[in-house]
């Protein structure tokens, strides 16, 4: 069986410099998610596995597209942005109720015709 390559542990100022990183990029990106009546949270982020986990809230969690501005638009930017980040995971905040959550806002595309 071939051995697995070791990976180097990332020092305390790394961890610290990467979440710093990823605090700044969600941080800009939450206003354009803030328009539409929603929010984005950061749950938690394992920088040495590049696993980030984000929760839409808000009009988000009544919108029929929100897995798609979380998978295509915010992860795409994580990725972009930060080399390290492999995957990002979550979903919507599923304890509020879609009428209050469709009142926050858009809350996705509606036609116009």
């Amino acid at each position: 069986m071939p051995e697995e390559p070791t990976v180097a542990a990332l020092s305390e100022e790394e961890k610290a410099a990467r979440l710093s990183s990823l605090t700044e990029l969600v941080e800009m990106v939450r206003p354009i998610i803030q328009q539409d009546g929603g929010d984005l949270v950061l749950l938690g982020a394992d920088v040495e596995t590049g696993v980030v986990e984000l929760q839409l809230q808000g009009a988000c969690s009544s919108c029929a597209i929100s897995s798609t501005t979380l998978q295509a638009g915010v992860e795409r930017i994580l990725k972009d942005r930060l080399e390290w980040v492999s995957e990002v995971v979550g979903g919507v905040e599923e304890d509020v109720d879609w009428e209050e959550s469709a009142a926050m806002g858009r809350g996705g595309y509606v036609p116009r015709w």
